[in-house]
């Protein structure tokens, strides 16, 4: 999904004639532009890769959710000292808490169910479309609210543009997939 919100976010250059002319600079451009598709992935999943690996930690290794939130805070905190120029704000990192601590709550949801796969688990623990589309507003209203405060944070370096595109494009395919996940039940 998140490389997916990469290709709908990131737009590519209009080709220069120098592209047109010199392959190895097309290459080249290429690469960059896969380069930070990959990096805005990275940074997408940021908070869901934490949240994952807490529940797992939870289940596997029998942590309590305030001891795995205590480590998240204190990675989170570290990881706010070492961005320099003010891009990773306190109140940005409170935002980002709240959301894992969602994530955390739907990831055991899903651990602790039966299935195969992603739809699987989803169905198993989102008994009807509803409840699942109201996880999916949550964690929407909670992601738009850590733009915000990053827009916020940002001030004038803010690309609003980038945000609305990949505010569109999580929304557009969060309903896909609530679509395919919910409309492969087999019907009786």
């Amino acid at each position: 999904m998140a490389r997916s919100i990469a290709l709908k976010a990131i737009r590519p250059k209009p080709l220069s004639v120098w592209e047109v002319m010199i392959p190895i600079i097309f290459i080249l451009g290429y690469m960059r532009a896969k380069a930070d598709r990959e990096v805005f992935s990275q940074n997408m999943l940021f908070t869901k890769k934490m949240a994952l690996e807490a529940a797992f930690d939870m289940i596997k290794k029998n942590h309590t959710k305030a001891a795995v939130l205590v480590g998240i805070e204190l990675k989170t905190k570290e990881l706010l000292s070492s961005v320099p120029d003010g891009i990773y704000s306190d109140a940005i990192r409170q935002e980002q808490l709240r959301e894992i601590d969602l994530l955390i709550d739907h990831y055991l949801k899903l651990l602790q169910t039966d299935g195969d796969d992603y739809a699987s688990l989803v169905l198993s623990a989102y008994p009807t479309r509803e409840d699942y589309r109201a996880f999916q507003q949550k964690l929407t209203s909670i992601e738009k609210q850590v733009a915000q405060t990053a827009r916020r944070t940002l001030g004038a370096q803010t690309d609003a543009d980038m945000l609305i595109r990949i505010e569109s494009a999580t929304d557009e395919l969060r309903s896909v997939e609530i679509q395919q996940i919910f409309d492969s039940i087999p019907r009786r």
